[in-house]
């Protein structure tokens, strides 16, 4: 029990199931976006009441452990805060993309008081009160030991086959109503709001099979059985969302995993003799392609038929690309404030693009964080993707880093959504990608703690 530990083991073990519940409670309720759904309040609150807990019931972090993510998560919030500043009236108005809102204060008589940078100050509140999801994911994850890190990568694939559960209960017709999500009926989303997002967790969940297939080698004729079948459904489940990015990102996912594994799979394949490894290969590849083909053959794989069906030209998303760059040019380079697209966008609108649909996003998250930050917003994703590109070149060129790979592909799985989709402002992808930070920050030996090296002996 917790209370015979010595102080540093209880420590990490209360932060392990806190990370698990926290997790548990994002599956839920983490699937979502918008700020008006009653996910955000659930996570938050519970977010907030696990750092009481930490502050309460921990004794131990080493920022140095995670200080990659920690410096870029402080910065982010620092930058996200300093937008709802208010300024005086002689700098406000100089700031590009505020003569609209001065016109507007002079036709209706309003004096011009000191505003904050954010044309939309509320939409902004919203973004920084979201950062405490990373936050509480960062200050549990730090103090776990590599154990369990690796347990936490099991309990985010069960999360992930209870996704695709949901999934398949949508598939069927059944009406599956999360009240604590704004998603929409005859849609295969999961626990998601959105299907691309669902898409995206999934196919996390394809590149962690290998891997934990891998893991243990004592148990590895059970792994793979259940891994080969896991694969199968999920990459079905992924087909039947209906996401075309989604089906690029689980091809890409899945190419990565075997790269990350390849070196154990060569182990353990030339260990078993050549019919035994021959048929073990051909059977998993015979299962999986039948699968497919047959999901394929039957028309249960609607990302491989809106592939051919929607043209490019057509899609709301690409049509209304122009109008998101005309946005960031105007307001760069201080930005118009995290969370205002929508606003700034219905402005911009051009009638032709009106439509009983709601486009609340840029669809684009890499513009989108343009628009809402300006300069600073690409300094911070030149600096981030600059640390990725170095931590992961010494991972993959490096012997015996899993854990470190599995987080470069996360990063890169997300930000290739990212180019169509915002997953990231979710709160459970947000929890992943901290998660990712981590593990790609400790590559070498700082997830070792004297736990690890007690339990090694």
């Amino acid at each position: 029990m917790l209370r015979h530990q010595p102080p540093y083991q209880q420590s990490t073990s209360i932060c392990y199931w806190m990370l698990a519940a926290f997790l548990i409670v994002l599956w839920f309720a983490g699937g979502a976006s918008r700020a008006d759904v009653g996910g955000q309040a659930v996570t938050r609150a519970t977010a907030w009441t696990l750092i009481i807990i930490y502050i309460l019931g921990t004794t131990h972090f080493d920022w140095r452990r995670v200080a990659p993510v920690a410096i870029f998560l402080s910065i982010t919030i620092l930058v996200v805060a300093v937008q709802l500043v208010p300024l005086p009236p002689s700098l406000w108005t100089v700031l590009p993309g505020r003569a609209l809102f001065m016109k507007a204060a002079e036709i209706t008589g309003q004096p011009l008081s000191w505003r904050p940078l954010s044309v939309s100050p509320s939409a902004t509140m919203n973004a920084l009160h979201s950062m405490v999801v990373p936050m509480v994911t960062l200050l549990l994850a730090a103090n776990l030991t590599r154990g369990q890190h690796w347990k936490i990568v099991t309990f985010v694939l069960g999360l992930v086959t209870a996704g695709c559960l949901v999934g398949v209960l949508q598939f069927s017709g059944a009406r599956v109503d999360n009240p604590l999500l704004n998603d929409l009926p005859n849609i295969v989303s999961g626990n998601f709001a959105n299907r691309n997002h669902f898409a995206l967790f999934v196919s996390i969940g394809c590149l962690f099979l290998p891997a934990w297939v891998f893991r243990d080698r004592r148990d590895l004729i059970r792994r793979s059985m259940i891994g080969a079948l896991l694969l199968i459904f999920f990459v079905l489940t992924i087909f039947a969302t209906g996401s075309r990015m989604g089906t690029l990102v689980a091809v890409i996912a899945m190419a990565l995993s075997f790269m990350i594994v390849r070196h154990d799979a060569v182990v353990v394949l030339r260990s078993l003799p050549r019919i035994a490894a021959m048929s073990i290969a051909a059977s998993v590849t015979a299962a999986f392609i039948s699968a497919v083909a047959l999901s394929i053959s039957l028309g249960r794989a609607k990302s491989i038929g809106r592939a051919f069906e929607l043209e490019v030209s057509e899609d709301l998303r690409a049509r209304a690309l122009p109008f998101v760059l005309d946005a960031i040019s105007r307001y760069f380079p201080v930005g118009s404030g995290f969370g205002t697209f929508d606003p700034i966008y219905r402005i911009l609108e051009p009638d032709t693009l009106l439509q009983p649909a709601y486009f609340n996003r840029a669809h684009n998250d890499w513009f989108e964080l343009v628009l809402d930050g300006g300069i600073l917003s690409v300094a911070l994703l030149a600096g981030a993707i600059l640390w990725w590109l170095l931590a992961s070149f010494r991972c993959w060129f490096a012997y015996d880093q899993v854990l470190p790979r599995l987080a470069s592909s996360i990063i890169l799985l997300v930000s290739v959504a990212s180019l169509t989709d915002y997953p990231a402002r979710t709160p459970m992808i947000m929890a992943l990608l901290v998660l990712a930070g981590i593990w790609l920050a400790g590559m070498q030996n700082t997830l070792k703690t004297p736990t690890d090296a007690t339990s090694a002996k």
